[in-house]
């Protein structure tokens, strides 16, 4: 089955993380994503574990499904065959400054000049009709422009703490694969390409102020900002007697079953603190209390086996080690061992969604640093005497011959 976005041609210019995770979501649901990386490469070829240069282990995660070329944009030749590309492509991400963009000549007047129906869109940090336009932007520091270490120090670290995931760049990574899709829809009924800017901060403010705004909604205020439950200090996995479990006893039926599983109906059930759904958030701080107490009573088994019999959602607490483990994972199929040519065995993360007409299939593993380069010059028309000066020119560049990882027949 062909992926929902087979026949699109990708060009993908940026680099680090948010954008990758989406170019890479492309490639996954059958785009064609050309990676255009700069002649040192994406920086994030250096990051983490790695058997051989420029192929670091979390590149590896974001980059499957591509195609790489290198070419110098700021050389005139490699700007000229990038020019050559756009116009053979439906989709243009970048995450460079849109000023940065413009000085190339790569500003979005000049590129629809060249493809009226491409669909221009940057991820960058801030948007450009405000104060921040053009300043730099990663991960945490979007996390704490948005606040989000101060929401974890409120609710109990002990000072105010970057989450350990690179939130921002996959939410917005995320959002900016709705976007196109709509982007393309769009142009599916009009005919019409289009720029969009998709800034990190405004984007993570929409992504945690759904949550946190509250009584700030209204005016005048009907009380503070925040959701007393998600900054309950005591909000956190439950100790067992020999370990931990996750449990979320949230609405009022839930609450009944556990009150009686527990053989607590009356004790508790007349406290009203505890009466519903919304006085229970309210004293959230001093439920998680009560419940960290007797969740010490019984071992992280029995509770789970409980819970499940009680129809209250719980799991097991994981590390990343158990977490491999996991049996539904293994069910469902989740992690994949594929042999990269020359990386040796690598374990990839599957496409997490089902579906019945055309299933995402993650494509080849990540590419090397110009893996692709000759190829895509001649799809673009380039013979092989200017193919060999553009190489030798520096405009663009193409990988050496490959060296296989120990073990790698």
């Amino acid at each position: 089955m062909a992926g929902p976005f087979q026949g699109i041609r990708v060009l993908d210019m940026s680099t680090v993380l948010m954008g990758p995770y989406a170019s890479q979501m492309m490639a996954d649901m059958g785009a064609d994503v050309i990676k255009v990386e700069p002649p040192q490469g994406d920086v994030m070829r250096k990051v983490g574990p790695m058997r051989h240069e420029n192929m670091g282990a979390l590149f590896l995660h974001v980059n499957r499904g591509k195609r790489s070329i290198v070419l110098d944009l700021k050389n005139p030749s490699g700007l000229n065959v990038f020019r050559r590309m756009l116009a053979h492509a439906d989709v243009l991400l970048y995450n460079l400054r849109p000023s940065a963009m413009k000085r190339l000549g790569l500003g979005y007047e000049a590129v629809a000049k060249i493809n009226p129906r491409l669909i221009y869109l940057g991820t960058f940090g801030f948007g450009e009709g405000g104060r921040y336009a053009g300043r730099p932007a990663f991960d945490d520091l979007i996390q704490g422009a948005i606040g989000l270490p101060s929401l974890m120090h409120a609710a109990g670290t002990d000072v105010p703490r970057y989450v350990p995931s690179n939130i921002a760049d996959r939410s917005v990574g995320l959002y900016a694969v709705a976007v196109l899709g709509a982007a393309l829809y769009h142009r599916e009924k009009t005919g019409c390409g289009q720029r969009i800017d998709v800034p990190m901060f405004e984007t993570m403010i929409n992504h945690l102020l759904g949550d946190h705004l509250a009584g700030q909604s209204f005016d005048p205020p009907l009380g503070p900002a925040g959701y007393p439950r998600l900054l309950a200090s005591n909000r956190r996995p439950y100790r067992t007697r020999d370990g931990y479990v996750c449990a979320m006893i949230y609405n009022d039926q839930q609450w009944s079953r556990f009150l009686h599983a527990v053989h607590r109906p009356e004790m508790w059930g007349k406290d009203p603190r505890l009466a519903n759904m919304d006085t229970r958030t309210q004293h959230a701080e001093s439920l998680q209390i009560m419940l960290a107490e007797i969740f010490l009573e019984r071992s992280t088994q029995d509770w789970l086996t409980l819970l499940e019999q009680s129809d209250i959602p719980c799991m097991p607490l994981h590390t990343i080690d158990t977490l491999l483990q996991d049996p539904h994972l293994a069910d469902v199929g989740l992690f994949e061992w594929h042999e990269h040519p020359t990386e040796g065995r690598l374990r990839q993360i599957g496409v997490p969604t089902q579906w019945s007409g055309s299933q995402p299939e993650p494509g080849a593993l990540a590419p090397r640093l110009g893996e692709h380069s000759r190829d895509i010059l001649q799809e673009l028309g380039y013979s092989a005497a200017e193919i060999e000066q553009l190489l030798g020119s520096g405009a663009a560049g193409a990988q050496a011959s490959a060296h296989r990882a120990p073990g790698v027949s």
